[in-house]
């Protein structure tokens, strides 16, 4: 499996900060999620944001619209 620093993925925190300071539990994210056509569940974000698993562009970007979050944000991500 591709890792970076260890991780699958760099976002998982950095959506999980995100979504807290929305106020919204992960329950709510899936329920955004599935309205928008993504069937995520509450474990899907849990293993995303614990940068457990890889994650897709099609989901980063339902999750950043979930969210109103740029992808533009992501850059710093990297450095």
């Amino acid at each position: 499996m591709r890792r970076i620093n260890g991780k699958s993925n760099l976002c998982g925190n950095y959506l999980k900060d995100k979504r807290l300071e929305r106020q919204m539990n992960r329950s709510d994210l899936a329920r955004e999620l599935q309205l928008l056509g993504l069937n995520m569940s509450v474990d899907d974000i849990y293993r995303i944001e614990t940068n457990r698993v890889i994650l897709k562009d099609f989901e980063l970007i339902a999750i950043c619209i979930a969210l109103d979050i740029s992808l533009d944000e992501f850059k710093k991500l990297y450095k």
